[in-house]
C-alpha cells in the first residue's frame, strides 16, 4: 500500500517517479514512523498526513530544478526535503546531496535511512556556518525547509547562492513580509510559486544574491 501512496504523493507534486524510487519513499517513511517517537523527527500531528504534509510537498521542489543534480539542504531534521530529493536522483549519475544536521540524534537517522534507502547522500553534523562557506561544497541547488526566516537563509546561504547556485526555500503565509525584510539587506531575483500542498504555502526560488550596504542581523 506505501508504494501506491507514494506514487500518489508523486503524481500530486508533478514528479513522475520510478517504482524504485517509490519503493525507497515508502522505506523512508517507515523509518520516519519508526525513529521518530524518540528523535522527534517531525510533529507527531503531522504523521497521519504524511504523504502530502511532507513527502509530496518536498517531492514538488525537484520540479523547480529539474536538471539539478547536487543540492545542499541546510537543517535537514528529520531529511525534509533532502532524503525525498535524495530518492528521486536515486540513480543518476552525478547527483549528491548534502544534509547539514547539527544535532547528532537527527544526523544518526539521516545517515541510517540513506545507508537503507540506499541514496546518493552525504550527512554533515555540523552548524550549517562550520559547513557552508568551509567546505567545498558544488552546489546548484540550496535548500531548507521550516527552519529560519529569509533573512537568516540567505545570509546562510549567501556562499553558495553568490556563485552561482538557486535557493529554493518552502515558506508559509507570511512570505511577502519575509521578502519586504530580506530586501532591506539583500538584492536578489526571485519568483514565489504556489505550493501544490499548500494553499496559503509559496515556494520562493531565489537567485543573483548580493549583499546590500545594510549588515543583516546574526541571530545564531
Amino acid at each position: 500500500m506505501s508504494i501506491e501512496q507514494a506514487l500518489e504523493a508523486a503524481n500530486q507534486a508533478g514528479v513522475p517517479v520510478s517504482r524504485e524510487t517509490a519503493e525507497a519513499l515508502a522505506l523512508y517513511v517507515s523509518l520516519l514512523r519508526r525513529w521518530n517517537p524518540t528523535k522527534n523527527l517531525v510533529s507527531a500531528s503531522t504523521l497521519d498526513a504524511v504523504w502530502t504534509r511532507h513527502v509530496a510537498d518536498s517531492l514538488q521542489l525537484v520540479r523547480l530544478a529539474p536538471g539539478a543534480l547536487r543540492w545542499v539542504d541546510m537543517g535537514s531534521g528529520g531529511g525534509l526535503p533532502a532524503l525525498v530529493i535524495a530518492a528521486a536522483l536515486k540513480g543518476r549519475d552525478g547527483a549528491e546531496i548534502h544534509c547539514i544536521e547539527s544535532k547528532l540524534g537527527k544526523a544518526a537517522f539521516l545517515q541510517e535511512a540513506a545507508r537503507q534507502m540506499r541514496v546518493p547522500v552525504r550527512v554533515w553534523s555540523k552548524r550549517i556556518e562550520d559547513v557552508v562557506g568551509r567546505e567545498p561544497l558544488q552546489a546548484e541547488v540550496v535548500t531548507a525547509r521550516a527552519l529560519a526566516p529569509l533573512t537568516d537563509l540567505l545570509r546562510l546561504a549567501n556562499p553558495l547562492l553568490k556563485t552561482g547556485a538557486v535557493g529554493i526555500f518552502p515558506k508559509g503565509q507570511d512570505v511577502v513580509s519575509e521578502l519586504t525584510e530580506a530586501a532591506k539587506y539583500w538584492r536578489f531575483t526571485h519568483q514565489s510559486i504556489p505550493s501544490v500542498t499548500e494553499t496559503r504555502g509559496r515556494i520562493l526560488v531565489i537567485g543573483d544574491l548580493s549583499a546590500s550596504t545594510a549588515r543583516p542581523p546574526d541571530r545564531t
